[in-house]
């Protein structure tokens, strides 16, 4: 093994014999440094350890730093950043909702649903106001005398008063009596329809009819279109119908 002699810029003695091991304890424990001087044999000269890259190399390698990577910041929606000002109830729901900017068109389908449902429900209730009219009012005399003899002539007094109280009940939320709706949309049509097929009135049975389909229809629809269709169709046809038994 190379026997290497070192000594300082200050000293006139040098140290010595050393291997490569031995400087490097050495070099760990700073007592040898690249301004240490080596004795070179072969120029037979003092130089620096420094200036020899290879003893360098090999006596005080170059060490990577390790450096701390400092920590991440996490952005939370609920933190007021610098710029950006916290986030509202309001705004989440609306984010939820599909409108605003970033969310238009994700909208849940389950909301668009569950508002058709509702535009349903008060169609169908305007639906039966309608009809209650033109079954009650041309026997108003009857039902204020509450005389069931009176009320024999008007069969259609009872519908009106069921109808009265599905509305009634539907204003109140029971979507529970669907139903009974579809039953009542389906009787209406037979039982009222029969009157006017015997009595040969043709344009009102077909309004009836229509009325009918638009009431039935309007509680299974859950689209918007859909139940604009059928609204439409129950409130002219039941409209065109409680016309025709007032005049």
């Amino acid at each position: 093994m190379e026997e290497i002699y070192i000594r300082s810029e200050s000293e006139t003695e040098a140290r010595g014999p050393f291997n490569l091991e031995q400087l490097v304890s050495l070099a760990d424990t700073g007592q040898v440094t690249a301004e240490t001087l080596f004795y070179d044999a072969t120029t037979e000269q003092w130089c620096a350890i420094g200036s020899n890259e290879e003893l360098m190399g090999q006596i005080l390698p170059q060490r990577k730093k390790l450096k701390i990577k400092s920590k991440a910041k996490l952005t939370l929606l609920n933190e007021e950043g610098d710029s950006s000002p916290p986030i509202t109830v309001d705004e989440m729901l609306a984010a939820a909702e599909g409108r605003t900017a970033e969310t238009a068109g994700r909208q849940d389908p389950t909301i668009a649903m569950a508002r058709a449902a509702v535009i349903g429900r008060w169609a169908v209730i305007f639906m039966f106001l309608v009809c209650a009219v033109g079954e009650l009012l041309p026997a108003s005399d009857a039902v204020m005398a509450m005389d069931p003899m009176k009320l024999l002539p008007y069969p259609m007094v009872l519908i009106g008063a069921i109808d009265l109280v599905l509305a009634t009940l539907l204003g109140l939320g029971v979507v529970s009596l669907y139903p009974f709706v579809r039953f009542r949309a389906a009787l209406g049509l037979g039982f009222i329809g029969f009157i006017f097929w015997t009595n040969g009135q043709v344009m009102p049975l077909f309004y009836l009819a229509g009325g009918s389909l638009g009431l039935y229809t309007c509680t299974i629809f859950v689209s918007y279109m859909p139940v604009f269709v059928a609204a439409a169709l129950g409130l002219a046809g039941l409209g065109a119908v409680s016309w025709f038994l007032i005049s």
